[in-house]
Formats: structure tokens, sequence, C-alpha cells
């Protein structure tokens, strides 16, 4: 199997188009991507105002397809997402008419303030790729994202995600403040508009579904595989874990690793793109002891002690 150089150059001039929406955030943006490449949902969670909306939009120019966005909040239906079945008298039949949830991207904007039945509607599009309206099933778009964003600061108002749909996000990342230097180019740079708005296709969805195609033949070793594995099971045991990191996790942690691999131009995953993403695909899917919460402890921080812990393989057989 070889990367070959248009999927490098698609992969480029995607993270081009990001970057000049984006300033100054290359390594969240090259997560974004990894995300995408590995055909994972993604969390943005973030105080107001860091671009999470702006970048999903600048995604969705940038590969084109069916985008949606949905602006959660408490009057938010389930059938608001999902779609609904309509009876028509002149066609003396129902009919399905989708949500925005029938789309290939997808951004949830706030999706903390929807009520827990609303974001239930959410979880089988998530892991199935289909919803089920009035005992019918109805295929989602491939390949469909989720992009949901939320504000950590406000409590009035949100509603927490269950456990069952965290574990379904590949990815849990935060933008965080841009530096001084970043901070004034924006200023400077939005006097003629926003960037994003001048953004143009640089691929299709044919061609990201190749490129995940090609990510999923990255090769794994067996040794990379257990060293995953070791990192996984260590969440579970770590004495300040009260629920370590589902099977689930493992098997996303694995997609991202080979989507990095494609990123970074290699033919096979290393130790160090499992390392890396750790924190990124494990830390959210933990749920800590109450005593270590009282101690400020953070799932970042547990992740990152499981992987000190766990050696890595020094040598691998391809």
């Amino acid at each position: 199997m070889e990367v070959y150089a248009p999927h490098m150059r698609l992969c480029s001039s995607i993270r081009s188009n990001l970057e000049s929406v984006i300033l100054g955030k290359e390594r969240e943006i090259e997560l974004v991507l990894i995300a995408l490449l590995a055909g994972g949902h993604l969390l943005l969670e973030d105080v107001p105002g860091t671009g999470k909306t702006q970048l999903v939009k600048a995604l969705a120019r940038s590969i084109g397809g069916d985008f949606r966005r949905i602006q959660c909040n408490p009057d938010l239906l389930p059938t608001d997402i999902t779609g609904l079945t309509i009876y028509h008298p002149r066609e003396e039949q129902f009919i399905f008419r989708p949500g925005p949830i029938m789309s290939h991207l997808v951004l949830a904007d706030e999706i903390n303030r929807a009520t827990t039945k609303t974001q239930s509607a959410l979880l089988e599009a998530m892991e199935e790729g289909s919803v089920t309206v009035d005992g019918e099933t109805h295929a989602l778009p491939a390949p469909f994202i989720l992009i949901a964003t939320q504000n950590p600061i406000e409590f009035e108002g949100t509603y927490l995600l269950p456990e069952a749909q965290m574990d379904r996000f590949m990815m849990k990342l935060s933008l965080g403040y841009p530096d001084e230097a970043d901070e004034k180019r924006m200023v400077l740079g939005r006097q003629s508009g926003h960037p994003a708005d001048a953004l143009e296709r640089v691929a299709s969805i044919s061609d990201i579904i190749d490129l995940q195609k090609q990510a999923e033949r990255i090769h794994a070793d067996e040794a990379v595989a257990d060293y995953l594995v070791r990192i996984v099971r260590g969440t579970r045991e770590h004495e300040g874990v009260q629920l370590g990191a589902s099977p689930r996790a493992a098997v996303s942690l694995m997609r991202a690793a080979k989507a990095r691999a494609l990123v970074e131009q290699r033919e096979y995953v290393i130790p160090d793109d499992v390392k890396q993403l750790s924190p990124h695909v494990l830390s959210h899917r933990l749920l800590l002891q109450p005593s270590a919460r009282l101690r400020g402890v953070r799932p970042e921080t547990v992740v990152q002690d499981v992987v000190e812990r766990t050696k890595a393989p020094v040598r691998l057989e391809r």
C-alpha cells in the first residue's frame, strides 16, 4: 500500500483552508483533519467566541457535500433533528420529510442546551449511520460526521451529555484563546469580511471517502495494537477512575492512529501516534472517582499518567 501524492495534496489543501480561518491552531486543525479521515465524530468544548462554529463552516466549505447546522435549545424536539412522517391527503400516503441530520456534515451547536431526550435522537445516527422514524429506518449519506460544540462555563439551561453519547464522540478538543500576535492578525484580517466566506472547495465527498478508505488500509503492527490495548485497559485499572475507556474507545483510538499516520505520510502506525492521540480520544470517556474529582484531578491527567506507565514497543516488524 502506497500513500499517494494526490491524497497528500488533498490533506494539505484542506489544512491550509482551515488554517486561513483559525489562526495559530495548527495542532487542533490537524486533530480535526484526523477525525475527518477516521470518520469519527468530534466534540468541541470551549468558551464562546474562539471560532468553533467558523472552524466547522470552513471545513464544510472545503469538502463540499451537504452541510446543516442545528442550533440546540431546550425547545428542540427529536423530530426537529431526525425528520418526521407526514400524511399527504392528495397522494393518500405517508411521506418521510428528512431532518437536518440527513447530511454529510452536521454541526450541533451548543449541544448541551438540548434536553437529554433530544440528545438521544443523535445516538443511533452517530453509531449506526441511520435514523428510525415511525418504525422505518433511513440511512444517512456517506460519509456522515457530526461535530458538536458546547460551552463549559454555562450551567443555566444546560444538560449534561450522557456517558453513552460521550462515548460515541471519537475525539474531544478545545481551541483555546489565540496568542497576542495571532489575535492581532485576526482583528486586522476581519476588516474586509470573514475569511471563511472567501474559501473555495478543495475536495469533494468522493475524495473524502477515498481518503477514509486509504486510512483504513494503513498497517498496524500487532505490537502497536498490544500497546494501544494496554493503555485503554490501564484507564479502567487506574485508582482515580470509576468508569474507564470502553472497547469502542480502543477501536476509535486505532482508527485515529491510522488517520494520523496517513496525515504524516506514513504507511504504518507507530507508538507515537497512539501516545499523542490518547488524551484526545480517551479523556472525555472517563468517569473519575468522587475523591479524585475533589482533589482536582482531571481526566487528561489520568490518561497522561497511564500513558507514562505503559511501556511502548521499541521495535516493530513490518
